[in-house]
Parts: structure tokens; sequence; C-alpha cells
């Protein structure tokens, strides 16, 4: 059967670089189709003998005036019984703002100035992104990091129907991963920035991860989420989630949250769980 990825999101989000990875992957990506017309490519993809099984339809760059319309057809599309997952990419006003500024490129909303053109697409993608399986915020990222993660999530051969799990590790003060299920918080343990030796390293190096991890609370800390993250994956995969990601924080995103979200994978795969692990703030 084949399976769907519908991309969204604001403009000068991303929109433009996932449809260019995505194809590069073997994606077959269709770039503002109308809504009317999902549901068409569905039966033509359902044909024997059609050589494509993952299509990607890019929402929003085209026609505003549809984007309304996708939300009732993306259900249609589920309930078709396909493999259905939507992304939408963010990015805050001011980092938006500047993009256009320094493109020149006229805003496809018409309104009175960039910002006021911005806010009125957030306001209607909204439906899209409550619909959203994946969100990715790439204000602080480039192309080459969003080529990256997108690797990570979409270019596998992954089974159809298999929900992909992420541990990401983060730095409270560069804002929450907007991706995230579930946000855990790490500050209370000691912390390796103040250790002169040490806030040079990252939780990569074997010895901020020793430095961590020789903290009691630091060991029951993982056990206990190891166990609840244990338990709750099944039951996002039960209720039909594609994508769950688990996000550990600390103050910087470089030393207790690497350390943990490590450990955590580690933890997740020998009980069989295939999962990825990203450090969103470790280059920071």
């Amino acid at each position: 059967m084949a399976e769907y990825l519908i991309v969204a999101g604001l403009s000068g989000a991303g929109r433009s670089t996932a449809a260019a990875v995505l194809e590069d992957f073997g994606w077959f990506v269709i770039d503002n189709l109308p809504p009317a017309l999902v549901g068409k490519v569905a039966e033509l993809a359902a044909l024997p003998g059609n050589e494509f099984d993952r299509f990607c339809f890019v929402v929003g760059r085209g026609g505003l005036e549809s984007v309304a319309e996708i939300v009732p057809a993306i259900e249609d599309l589920r309930a078709s019984g396909a493999r259905v997952r939507v992304l939408y990419l963010d990015a805050s006003d001011e980092v938006l703002v500047r993009r256009f500024s320094g493109t020149r490129r006229r805003h496809p909303v018409e309104a009175e100035g960039v910002l006021e053109a911005i806010q009125s697409e957030r306001q209607l993608l909204a439906p899209i992104l409550a619909d959203a399986d994946v969100v990715i915020d790439t204000s602080e990222t480039n192309v080459h990091e969003l080529r990256e993660r997108l690797v990570e999530m979409f270019a596998g051969r992954e089974a159809i129907g298999e929900m992909e799990t992420s541990v990401v590790s983060f730095g409270f003060k560069h804002g929450l991963p907007l991706e995230a299920d579930l946000v855990l918080d790490a500050r209370f343990l000691p912390n390796p920035h103040w250790i002169d030796a040490l806030r040079p390293h990252s939780g990569l190096d074997e010895d901020v991860r020793d430095y961590v991890m020789s903290s009691p609370e630091a060991v029951e800390f993982l056990e206990r989420i190891g166990d609840l993250v244990a338990f709750l994956l099944p039951l996002y995969a039960r209720e039909g989630k594609s994508y769950a990601s688990v996000a550990i924080g600390c103050t910087g995103g470089r030393h207790r949250s690497v350390v943990l979200a490590e450990a955590l994978a580690g933890r997740l795969r020998a009980q069989g769980f295939a999962l990825e692990v990203h450090h969103r703030d470790l280059k920071r």
C-alpha cells in the first residue's frame, strides 16, 4: 500500500527545501495539488503496475485559498487505510520577517506588511498544524540541518504502519522543540557547565557522561523515564500515531540532556524499540 506525506507550513519556513530533499530520496513530490485531486491520486496509486509507493503533497505554495480544503482530504485519505503523515514547518515571526527582507520576495498573503502577512498565514494554517504528526521549527536551522532532520525521518524504507520514534535533546534557553510529544526536564541535575574541565566538552564525551551519570538522581531519573516511555510508545502506536518524539532538556542543550538522551535511546533500543536520536542544540 502507498504512503503519503503532506508537507505544509509557513512561507519561508523550508517547504521548498523539504520538497527537494524528499524527491532526492525517492518520494513522488506533487506541488500545489488541488485538494479535490488528492483522492484521484490515491486511486491511481492503487492501480496495478504503478511504480511509485511514496507520495508527497506540498500544500500552500500556490494557493492559500485551498488550504481549508486539505484537512478533509487528509481525513479521507486516512480513512482509506493508507499511511498518512503531515509534516508542518514552522518558524518564528521575527525569523520569517528577516528571511523575506533578505530575499526581497513578496509574501503570498496580501497584507499591509510582511509581519501582518505572516500572522494571517499562521491563522489560515492553524487547522493543518493541529492535524500535524511532525512539527519542525526551522527558526535556528540552516538548510543543511533541515536536510539532516528530514533524512532521519523520511529517507528510510521503514515498514508501512510502523511508528517512528525520536529522542531529542535540547536547551530550554533556546525554546521548546515544537515536535515533542513528551518533554522532560533534567535541569535539577548537577551542571557540567560549571566545571572548567568539562565546559568545552559535550554530553557525547565520556568525561561528561561519567560526571552526569555519577549522580544517583540521574540513574533513578533514567530508570523512571525509561519505564514511562516504554509504557507510552506502544499505546501511542495503538492509537494510530505515526511519529512520536520524546524531548529531554537542560539549560543549554549540550551536556545533561545529551547524556540522558543517548542513555534513554540505548535503553529503549535494548528493549526492541527502533528510534533516532537528535541533539538539537549541541552545536550552539
